[in-house]
């Protein structure tokens, strides 16, 4: 069997090149490292996408939960699956622990087997407000971060082996994501329930 390497591998050696070769770079020393870009615009840049990457997510789950009724919010459309009332418990308990109040200190305490069993079936406009409140916390976290911050040592419940708050937020990101595409999915067999 032929060995491979991987994709990348190499790269450092053409950048090398491309650095020692004056035709490309005719201003640059040899012994610079041409930097792309400085670490407080890294931190910027950090805290900028991931806070629109969570209100973007925030804006497709209005999107998709926005034209249903309180009793659709809360109608399992599949037996063994959750209703969007439940995801949308769960996603602000998610966020409202592992952000708000483990990075943020808000000392929310998380009640996670009630986001899936809860029974006051709050009215759709209550979610979405806590829910946004929630994203708003998310946010004002994220812009208080400092260079340093993404690197500290981060730990919770269910985090145990997340390592730093760069991972925090990476992992609650991608959390986010899959349940939002979830409430989509739902939001459409609704749909196609009712037309049927």
């Amino acid at each position: 069997m032929r060995k491979t390497r991987p994709f990348c591998a190499g790269w450092g050696l053409v950048a090398k090149r491309l650095v020692d070769n004056r035709k490309f770079y005719p201003k640059q020393r040899t012994d610079d490292f041409v930097r792309i870009a400085s670490v407080s615009t890294l931190n910027a840049t950090l805290a900028n996408d991931f806070t629109r990457f969570y209100q973007e997510a925030a804006k497709k789950v209005h999107a998709a939960v926005d034209p249903l009724t309180d009793e659709q919010i809360w109608t399992r459309p599949y037996p063994y699956g959750n209703s969007i009332g439940h995801l949308l418990l769960h996603l602000t308990g998610n966020l409202s622990y592992y952000i708000a109040g483990e990075i943020g200190g808000s000392g929310y305490v998380r009640n996670r087997p009630l986001e899936f069993t809860d029974t006051s079936r709050a009215p759709k406009a209550v979610l979405l407000k806590i829910f946004n409140g929630t994203i708003e916390m998310v946010a004002a976290v994220l812009q208080k971060q400092s260079e340093q911050d993404w690197a500290t040592a981060y730990t919770a419940k269910g985090f145990e082996d997340c390592g730093d708050r760069f991972t925090a937020f990476l992992r609650c990101a991608a959390h986010l994501s899959h349940h939002t595409g979830q409430i989509i999915y739902l939001c459409k067999e609704l749909e196609r329930q009712r037309e049927a």
